[in-house]
C-alpha cells in the first residue's frame, strides 16, 4: 500500500516532465484539442465546461491549471476564459479569452473534465458566468501560491454560478483563496461552506466537496459522495 502511494505521489512528477520537449521548450509541448469538448458546429445546445491540466514544470507537481469553456445555444464557435501569470507583471491583464481551444492540451498535459452542465437553462447560466468574468477582482493579478491564480479564478466564478456544480479537486492549489481578505464563503460547488484565511489554512464542507482541511495551501480530505480520499501532489484517490 505504501508503495502505490509513493508511486502515486511520484506520478506528478513524471508527468510535467514529460511536458518538455527534448530541449526542455516547454512551450513547444503539445497543445492541440484533446478531443473531449462537442464539435460546435453539430452540438446546438448550450454548453458549460470546465477543465484542469497539471500545470507546468515544477508547478505541475503540486498543482493544475483550470479554465471555463463554454458555447451557447447555436453558437459555432467556443469561448474560453482562464488567469495566466506569463505577462501579468509588465502590464498583461491576467485573464485571458481564447488563448486556445476549449480542450486543448496544457503545453503536454492531459485535461481532466471536471463539469459539464448542458441543455435546458444552461444559457441563462453562461449569462451570469461572463457576468462573473467581468467582475473578477483580480483582473491583472497573479501569485502562484496562495493566490490569487487561475484556480482562484474558476472557483470565483463557480461561487457565483454554483449550478455548474464544480468539484475543484484538492491539487487545484488556489481554489481556497478568498478574494478581498474574506474568511468564510460558500464552496464552488455552492453546497457547503468553508473557512479559508488568505488560501494558506482553513476547511471545507460541503455535499459535493466532501471534507477539506487546507494546510499551507495542501488539500487533504475525503470524499463522501464519491468515495476517495484527497491527497496533496496525487488529488483524489477512489472513486471518479
Amino acid at each position: 500500500m505504501t508503495r502505490r502511494l509513493l508511486l502515486a505521489a511520484a506520478l506528478p512528477l513524471l508527468l510535467s516532465c514529460s511536458t518538455l520537449s527534448r530541449n526542455g521548450e516547454w512551450w513547444q509541448a503539445r497543445r492541440d484539442s484533446s478531443g473531449q469538448a462537442p464539435d460546435a458546429l453539430t452540438v446546438r445546445e448550450p454548453v458549460v465546461q470546465v477543465y484542469g491540466a497539471r500545470a507546468v514544470s515544477w508547478r505541475g507537481v503540486f498543482g493544475i491549471h483550470t479554465w471555463i469553456s463554454l458555447k451557447r445555444a447555436g453558437a459555432t464557435t467556443w469561448t474560453r476564459y482562464e488567469v495566466v501569470g506569463w505577462g501579468v507583471s509588465r502590464g498583461v491583464p491576467a485573464v485571458r479569452t481564447n488563448r486556445s481551444g476549449p480542450d486543448n492540451y496544457w503545453f503536454g498535459s492531459w485535461p481532466d473534465l471536471l463539469a459539464d452542465a448542458r441543455g435546458e437553462g444552461v444559457e441563462s447560466l453562461i449569462d451570469r458566468i461572463e457576468t462573473a468574468v467581468a467582475a473578477y477582482p483580480y483582473p491583472d493579478s497573479y501569485r502562484t501560491w496562495p493566490g490569487p491564480n487561475s484556480n482562484t479564478f474558476t472557483a470565483w466564478v463557480a461561487r457565483q454560478v454554483p449550478e455548474v456544480r464544480l468539484d475543484l479537486p484538492p491539487t487545484a492549489i488556489g481554489k481556497d483563496y478568498l478574494p478581498g481578505g474574506a474568511v468564510m464563503a460558500t464552496t464552488p460547488a455552492g453546497r457547503g461552506l468553508q473557512l479559508s484565511l488568505l488560501g494558506v489554512a482553513g476547511v471545507l464542507a460541503g455535499w459535493d466537496e466532501g471534507l477539506e482541511v487546507n494546510v499551507l495551501g495542501l488539500t487533504f480530505g475525503v470524499d463522501v459522495k464519491k468515495p476517495a480520499l484527497k491527497i496533496p501532489l496525487v488529488g483524489r484517490v477512489g472513486t471518479r
